[in-house]
């Protein structure tokens, strides 16, 4: 009902995004806020945080030099990214041009789409290969080596997030992204490092974590603006909420498709830790729910240890333009 879509530039003002916790339910009230919330937004592009144990920090504006709107990933306390434009600029200058080696066929069944990938049955454009440019464009980076070459998956603009896991019970390492459209060949690049480094919940990665590594790549799509705010579905649908504080400022926070179900929550509880999480700390009443301007939305994601990226390039020579050895693989601690 009341349903539009969200097209051009209404979609590239989205900002704070969320993309996970770790898997606590809420406690107490739904009212109560609890883990996992979104950084909130000023209504401009801005930064959020999408998952970790202690839920989503606030965001803030970005510096106005950067060029598209980041979003920091699964939760805990807020912070900016600093110097925004800088993990915009470092890395994406001096880009090799030639393509890379890579392919689409024989994807390790250890390999998992996330939740929500795909619909309608269409061909998901999300792939293994996009996780294994990541692992290289971390690994290069952290090796000292020239960056990877161009891949050779499509280079369309997508809004997009990197999201780093690490050890076995998966707890978030990092998570930024970007509810602009980004060509992928750039976007990954930079979100690559931006989520590994520049995530100001988490001191940068070294190379001793890489074994322990998953990375998660999301594309997002279908987005729509809807007039009721339970007009979503759990598990399926990304929400972004819009609404104004007690100041009357605006505010804006975002879940990525999974958080909800994976924190076992419902419509209201997933609702009111947005806005708790956003910074609103009235009391909420339906009343003032029904004032929230909420857009949904659908993504692809695909997730890969490191254990399957280095099975995967040896399997199928991804070297992507890298002539040196990989790190042996060690298994988790």
């Amino acid at each position: 009902m009341g349903r539009k879509r969200c097209v051009g530039a209404d979609c590239s003002k989205m900002a704070a995004g969320c993309c996970g916790v770790k898997k606590q339910k809420l406690s107490g009230s739904p009212g109560s806020g609890g883990p996992g919330g979104v950084g909130a937004g000023s209504g401009v592009a801005g930064t959020g945080h999408c998952g970790s144990e202690l839920g989503i920090g606030s965001s803030a504006t970005v510096a106005a030099a950067a060029n598209v709107s980041r979003a920091n990933g699964l939760g805990g306390p807020g912070g900016n990214v600093s110097g925004s434009s800088s993990s915009g600029s470092s890395g994406t200058n001096a880009l090799s041009p030639a393509p890379a080696g890579y392919t689409t066929s024989g994807l390790s069944p250890n390999l998992s789409p996330g939740p929500g990938s795909g619909s309608g049955g269409r061909k998901m454009v999300v792939s293994a290969e996009m996780c294994c440019f990541c692992f290289d464009v971390l690994y290069c980076h952290l090796y000292g080596y020239q960056p990877p070459r161009t891949p050779r998956f499509t280079n369309d603009p997508y809004p997009l997030f990197v999201t780093w896991k690490i050890g076995r019970d998966k707890r978030l390492r990092g998570c930024i992204g970007t509810f602009s459209a980004m060509n992928l060949h750039s976007g990954l690049r930079e979100y690559t490092l931006t989520s590994a480094l520049k995530d100001s919940r988490f001191p940068p990665m070294t190379r001793d974590e890489l074994p322990r590594l998953f990375c998660s790549v999301s594309l997002l799509t279908n987005f729509e603006d809807v007039g009721d705010y339970l007009d979503w579905e759990v598990g399926v649908h990304g929400i972004r909420i819009e609404f104004f504080n007690e100041k009357g400022s605006k505010r804006t926070a975002t879940y990525l498709p999974e958080v909800a179900k994976e924190q076992g929550w419902d419509h209201i509880q997933t609702i009111d830790s947005l806005l708790r999480k956003g910074g609103y700390k009235a009391p909420i009443t339906n009343d003032f729910r029904k004032t929230i301007k909420l857009t949904r939305y659908r993504s692809e994601k695909m997730t890969m240890g490191y254990a399957e990226y280095i099975a995967h390039r040896q399997h199928h020579h991804y070297q992507n333009g890298i002539g040196h050895p990989l790190p042996p693989y060690n298994h988790y601690s």
